[in-house]
């Protein structure tokens, strides 16, 4: 279930600590190995330096955090879907570092009061920095539990001022083939229609749950899982998915708009692609899901849940929908 916590309720200890984390999670695992072998040298317990990131500052208490256990920050940052760097789950992390991510600006176009092209750090400082650990689930039945950094999309929406006649918000991609590799021609690059696009619904862009990702971890987001900045729509599929990474434009229209993987398969990826385990995909089932960090030989899977578990908050965007037609 999400837990939502009253801010005064969350210490400032709770907001997570990417070094203290690893380093604790690596001494469990030089602990159990050296119990194991007979052989606890004190040397063996000590943690080892972590790879330092770039801190982010000012990171507010956040409220919104699911009571479970963290994926590892080496799991979320080495198994992605990120085509636009080829399709095996470790390329985005051999090849994000050609990434430029400075100089970077969004242009803002449409239905839409203030249409312009910002700079990617004036475009974050309005905006209160929060952790929010969210449940990630991808289409392909695997999911992680996160710490992200970021704003809610609502913010970023309200400041923006949409007219009335925007109904959708659309979102696309950087387009640079000498950057992201995947997106030349040949092998999967002449697989989709570059750049990648998605899209939400109106009310689906203003949910209070809907992030704009810059980090995790406390940390500045890495190439590979979008920097510089990212949707996080935690009970729709994603990290290859509706949760678009690497974002240089946003277009607000009166129309649905076309999303990569619906253009691309439409009997298989739906406009909506909410986490729902009771609508498989045409070639495997989604009613369970394998957590990243559990998933050994003997480890049971999870059972899927609607929306991701965040059904108490989202349900009533879709009431009276047929959600098996509008996947």
């Amino acid at each position: 279930m999400l837990v939502i916590k009253k801010v005064s309720d969350i210490r400032s200890s709770e907001i997570t600590d990417k070094q203290i984390y690893l380093q604790r999670r690596r001494f469990l695992r030089t602990a159990a190995v050296a119990t194991t072998a007979g052989l606890i040298a004190p040397s063996l317990l000590i943690p080892t330096p972590t790879r330092a990131g770039e801190k982010l500052t000012g990171v507010r208490k956040s409220a919104y955090r699911v009571d479970e256990k963290l994926t590892e920050y080496e799991d979320i940052t080495t198994y992605n879907n990120f085509y636009e760097f080829g399709s095996d789950k470790r390329s985005p992390a051999k090849l994000a570092h050609r990434l430029k991510t400075r100089p970077w600006t969004i242009t803002v176009e449409g239905e839409v009061d203030k249409p312009g092209v910002y700079d990617v750090d004036d475009f974050i400082k309005p905006h209160t920095l929060e952790e929010r650990v969210y449940r990630l689930r991808c289409v392909e039945a695997w999911s992680m539990v996160i710490p992200w950094v970021g704003f809610p999309l609502a913010d970023v929406i309200k400041r923006l001022s949409p007219t009335s006649r925007a109904k959708y918000v659309s979102f696309e991609t950087l387009y640079d083939p000498e950057q992201m590799p995947g997106q030349r021609p040949g092998l999967f690059g002449g697989g989709l229609d570059w750049p990648y696009q998605e899209g939400l619904r109106m009310d689906e862009a203003m949910h209070p749950l809907t992030l704009v990702g810059v980090g995790l971890y406390g940390e500045v987001l890495p190439n590979q899982n979008g920097a510089p900045l990212r949707l996080v729509v935690p009970w729709k599929y994603g990290f290859g998915f509706k949760s678009i990474k690497s974002i240089v434009k946003m277009r607000f229209v009166e129309t649905q708009p076309g999303t990569t993987w619906n253009l691309a398969a439409p009997r298989e990826y739906g406009f909506y692609s909410n986490v729902n385990p009771n609508v498989d995909h045409p070639r495997w089932s989604q009613k369970h899901e394998r957590r990243i960090g559990e998933d050994t030989l003997f480890s049971p899977k999870r059972k899927t849940l609607m929306f991701n578990g965040y059904a108490d908050q989202v349900a009533g965007l879709y009431a009276g929908m047929d959600l098996k037609k509008y996947y």
